[in-house]
């Protein structure tokens, strides 16, 4: 397998989580989102990817997925050892509720061709970003807290904190004010302590040091 995907990208970090946590073989090839206008949008990527985005996984038979989400849950699938999905149903839906609060709720409105589209305006794009992953991440740390755990699922890590630890990552980045969000930092330590979390950093990604 190959993971296409960008190293300060928070929907590939998702993808490079699950591959280090089932423990799964694979190459990764960089895509770099700004430089030359950005290699997302060049006719060999946007074959991979129709929407020209990150991260893609391809196979080694050369079919290609794109999405993170959809690609989580293939890997679920196709090696369900170690399990980034609750056995109980319940939390299982929980999980995945958690994790479509920022899948859809959040990362959509402070990606990069959303900041870049309203720099264009004029507008003021991290303002906008800092709201909105604000808003977004107050909301997550209600839901959240409506149950205890070590993780945000209980007490084993799930598509919801691969998805959280990414995010607290761009809202940092942002300059939201992340102390207010003490459920969701605790379920974020938990987690980086963990090597599959850690060591798929932003800032460990051989591309990172090349990065504009």
């Amino acid at each position: 397998m190959t993971l296409h995907g960008y190293w300060r990208s928070s929907c590939s970090w998702r993808v490079r989580i699950a591959l280090a946590y089932k423990g799964l073989d694979h190459e990764t090839r960089a895509v770099h989102l700004t430089r030359g206008g950005g290699e997302q949008h060049a006719p060999e990527h946007r074959r991979r990817s129709p929407l020209g985005q990150v991260p893609v996984l391809e196979l080694d038979d050369g079919r290609c997925l794109s999405q993170s989400m959809a690609i989580l849950d293939y890997l679920e699938s196709a090696c369900p050892s170690p399990s980034l999905a609750p056995d109980d149903p319940w939390d299982h839906a929980r999980s995945r509720q958690l994790a479509e609060m920022i899948n859809a709720g959040i990362q959509p409105l402070q990606n990069l061709a959303v900041l870049t589209y309203l720099a264009r305006t004029g507008a003021d794009a991290r303002s906008w970003a800092r709201h909105f992953i604000t808003t977004g991440l107050d909301a997550l740390e209600a839901a959240a807290s409506e149950r205890p755990g070590t993780f945000l699922v209980g007490h084993a890590p799930s598509l919801a904190d691969v998805c959280l630890v990414p995010q607290l990552y761009n809202a940092r980045r942002f300059d939201c004010v992340v102390d207010r969000w003490p459920r969701l930092l605790a379920a974020e330590a938990v987690a980086l302590a963990l090597p599959a979390f850690h060591l798929t950093h932003p800032d460990h990604q051989p591309d990172a040091a090349r990065a504009a």
